[in-house]
C-alpha cells in the first residue's frame, strides 16, 4: 500500500451535535487515500467502527427526489437487462428507507427485503411496508435469508460496495445468495472520475473504497464473480454501476466493460503518480482559496457555508477555514439548529442567508453550485456573493 494523498484527520462527518453534547471531545479520524501496488485499488486505511459510524445516521433516500427518479429509472433497466420472473426474490444491501424497493414493487415486483443497519432508517421502511432486515449484511445474515427466503435473483447495493471494510466476505455472501441466472448490481463513486474532477467531496470516513473496474474484475472473480456490463452516471459527480453474475453465467459480457478497461489504461489509473498528481492540483485550489478567505476575513468581511452534508465536514477539515465562517445553512431541516462536528458551526436554515446577510457564502456543496445560485438569485441581487471551489476558485 502507497500513500498518494494525505488528506489529514478529519471529523467524522455525520455527527453533528446539539446544545446537549456540545462538549463532547471531537474524534479526528485520518482520511488518508492509499494505493495498491499489486491491483491498484484505492482505499482508506483507517476503518471507523460500523456501529459508531450509522447509528443516528440522518441521510434518508426519500428526501432526494433527484435520487428517488434515479431509482425508478435503475429499477427499470435491472429488469430490462435481467429478466426478473414475478415471483423472484429482489434484495437490496443498504436499503436505507426502502426508496429502491419501492421502485420494484411499483412495476409489479413485490417479493423484496432491504438489508439496513440504522436502525432508526429500517423503522422508517418498515413502517410504509417494505419489508426489511435491519442489520448489517455478511455471510452469516446471507445464511439466515437463504434459510427464510431462499436464493435471490436480483441483489442491488447502490453506494454501499465503497463503504465496506469486508469485501470479500461481502462478494462470497453475494455468490452464496444468487441463484443461477442472477444478478449482482452494484453502484459506485468512479475512481477515474474523482481523479480526473478532483472529487475530495465524495471523500469521507463512509467511504472505504474508491472503485475501478480494472481493479474490480480480478477481485470479484477471486470471489466466484464475474463482471458483465458497467454503466457509467452522473451521481456523486461520477459513478458506475456494476453488474456481475456468478462465474461462468448464462449472460455474455457486454462491450462496455472492455471498454471502460481500455479508457482507464489510457488515462493511467494504474499509476499511482496520476492519482498523486491530483492532491498536487488540491493543494493548489486549497492554497488559493485559503489566501482569499483570510484576505476577506481581514477586510471586515461576514463568510458562510452551504451545505451540511458529508462532503462539506471533508472540505472545512481539508481546508482549515472552518473557524473563519460565520454559520452553515442546509435544506435538510433534521440538521437546523444542531452543530458540525469539529467546528461546531450551527446549522441554520437556508433562507437565513437573507436575514443575516453574510458579505460571502462559500459553497460546500459544491457538486451542485450551479442550482444553489440559480435558485438564491435573490442573495446576489442584493449584494451577497458566493465563493465556489471546483472546478477553480471563483467569486459569483
Amino acid at each position: 500500500m502507497e500513500l498518494v494523498v494525505p488528506l489529514g484527520k478529519s471529523p467524522v462527518s455525520e455527527k453533528y451535535l446539539t446544545k446537549n453534547n456540545m462538549k463532547e471531545k471531537t474524534i479526528e479520524v485520518p482520511l488518508d487515500l492509499y494505493y495498491c501496488n499489486d491491483c491498484s485499488h484505492v482505499q482508506l486505511l483507517d476503518v471507523v467502527e460500523p456501529e459508531y459510524l450509522w447509528s443516528d445516521y440522518t441521510f434518508k433516500t426519500a428526501n432526494n427526489p433527484k435520487l428517488i427518479e434515479h431509482f425508478n429509472d435503475l429499477s427499470k433497466r435491472i429488469l430490462f437487462f435481467s429478466d426478473l420472473k414475478k415471483e423472484g426474490l429482489v434484495i437490496d444491501v443498504g436499503s436505507n428507507d426502502g426508496t429502491l424497493l419501492r421502485s420494484f414493487i411499483e412495476l409489479g415486483y413485490e417479493n423484496v427485503l432491504g438489508i439496513e443497519p440504522s436502525s432508526e432508517i429500517s423503522k422508517l421502511a418498515i413502517d410504509s411496508g417494505i419489508r426489511t432486515m435491519s442489520r448489517f449484511f455478511n455471510e452469516e445474515v446471507a445464511e439466515d435469508i437463504l434459510k427464510q427466503y431462499g436464493e435471490a435473483s436480483i441483489i442491488t447495493a447502490n453506494n454501499v460496495f465503497a463503504h465496506i471494510d469486508d469485501l470479500g466476505g461481502i462478494a462470497s455472501a453475494i455468490m452464496k445468495l444468487l441463484n443461477k441466472g442472477g444478478v449482482f448490481i452494484f453502484e459506485v463513486s468512479y475512481l477515474l472520475d474523482v481523479v480526473n474532477k478532483m472529487l475530495i467531496g465524495t471523500v469521507f470516513h463512509e467511504h472505504l473504497s474508491y472503485h475501478s473496474v480494472s481493479a474490480l474484475m480480478p477481485f470479484l472473480r477471486s470471489h466466484g464473480l464475474e463482471i458483465i456490463k458497467v454503466e457509467r452516471g452522473p451521481e456523486q459527480g461520477g459513478s458506475i454501476v456494476v453488474y456481475a453474475q456468478v462465474l461462468g453465467g448464462e449472460k455474455p459480457i457486454d462491450n462496455s466493460v472492455d471498454q471502460l478497461v481500455s479508457i482507464e489504461k489510457d488515462f493511467k489509473l494504474d499509476d499511482p503518480s496520476i492519482i498523486r498528481e491530483m492532491y498536487g492540483r488540491l493543494e493548489l485550489v486549497k492554497s488559493e482559496l485559503v489566501s482569499l478567505i483570510l484576505s476577506l476575513k481581514n477586510e471586515g468581511k461576514s463568510i458562510a457555508g452551504f451545505g451540511a452534508a458529508r462532503a462539506g465536514t471533508t472540505l472545512l477539515s481539508y481546508f482549515g477555514i472552518g473557524n473563519e465562517l460565520e454559520f452553515l445553512v442546509d435544506d435538510n431541516s433534521e440538521k437546523h439548529y444542531k452543530y458540525s462536528p469539529g467546528d461546531k458551526l450551527e446549522v441554520l436554515p437556508t433562507n437565513e442567508i437573507y436575514n443575516k446577510k453574510p458579505d460571502y457564502v462559500i459553497i460546500l456543496a459544491w457538486l451542485f453550485s450551479d442550482k444553489i445560485i440559480e435558485k438564491h438569485s435573490g442573495f446576489i441581487s442584493s449584494g451577497g456573493k458566493f465563493i465556489t471551489i471546483f472546478p477553480e476558485v471563483g467569486i459569483i
